[in-house]
């Protein structure tokens, strides 16, 4: 399946839902402060590879749905995503002065208004999740909101970056310790959004409780291996992630490899429908760049 053509189909559906939800903040009645609104925007466009909202609509696919059944879900998660990042690079945190070329947010703007607008992203997801939901998918609307939020909040993304902050200070302790604390960081920092976004759009789909069981496990897998390629191509710029330095690259590389394998074992036998899943999860974790 040629991934690439997948993606560029899909990309624009997400690129003008989220769009037309800026714009709605942007341009109301009530309209947001015009700072918040570019301050908001400034990483959404242009934005980055769309991976998570774009296999949020592969699961639902997956599952026999339509992809549409998990837009709302796609856009959520690209704002929950950009804020994470927005809040990553805030001096405080890892204070880093560009990202994807551009300057951060709160060099762009100021570190407040950085702050602010990737407050309103997150809470703006729960929005987009919560509005237009026809009475007979708000419990499944309902059973997202949820699985968003243990998520993004400090059971897995904020949770994970405070042990990644502690973990990086730290700098101590066994390799098999650091390694299980490494893998507990991966787990909620990266592959939560995964879960949300890939059980999620099953779940707008109507997938059964067994399928979305089996995607939930998908997920986690495709995560971390899908941050072990981030660590994997970080090591070419001199700065050797800390997987790399407790594993090796060899060892790195042979662990997301057996990651994708296993997670793709979840899904086998469900069929051509689950086929732009299974190729998102290869491009995830054996990309270039």
């Amino acid at each position: 399946m040629d991934v690439a053509a997948y993606m560029a189909e899909r990309i624009p559906l997400i690129d003008r839902a989220i769009e037309a939800r800026l714009d709605g903040l942007a341009n109301g009645d009530e309209a947001i402060p015009s700072a918040l609104a570019g301050a908001m925007r400034h990483l959404l466009f242009p934005g980055g590879k769309r991976l998570r909202p774009v296999m949020a609509l592969a699961a639902a696919e997956a599952v026999g749905g339509p992809a549409a059944a998990a837009l709302p879900l796609g856009v959520a998660v690209e704002f929950v995503h950009t804020y994470s990042l927005i809040h990553d690079d805030l001096p405080c945190m890892d204070d880093d002065d560009l990202r994807r070329g551009r300057p951060t947010v709160h060099k762009a703007f100021d570190e407040a208004t950085a702050v602010l607008a990737g407050d309103a992203l997150l809470t703006e997801a729960f929005a987009v999740l919560a509005d237009g939901a026809e009475e007979s998918e708000a419990s499944l609307r309902l059973a997202v909101v949820e699985l968003l939020s243990r998520s993004s909040g400090a059971l897995g993304l904020v949770g994970g970056q405070v042990d990644d902050l502690a973990f990086e200070a730290a700098g101590s302790g066994s390799a098999g310790t650091r390694a299980a604390r490494l893998a507990s960081i991966h787990a909620r920092k990266t592959a939560a959004l995964f879960r949300a976004s890939i059980e999620g759009g099953a779940t707008l789909a109507g997938a059964d409780p067994g399928k979305r069981a089996a995607l939930a496990r998908f997920a986690q897998d495709v995560g971390i291996g899908f941050q072990i390629a981030d660590d994997l191509l970080d090591a070419d710029s001199g700065e050797a992630a800390s997987i790399l330095r407790l594993q090796g690259i060899d060892d790195a590389k042979n662990g997301a490899e057996a990651l994708l394998g296993r997670a793709l074992g979840e899904i086998e036998g469900w069929g051509e429908a689950a086929e732009p899943l299974r190729a998102l999860a290869r491009f995830a974790i054996r990309r270039e760049r």
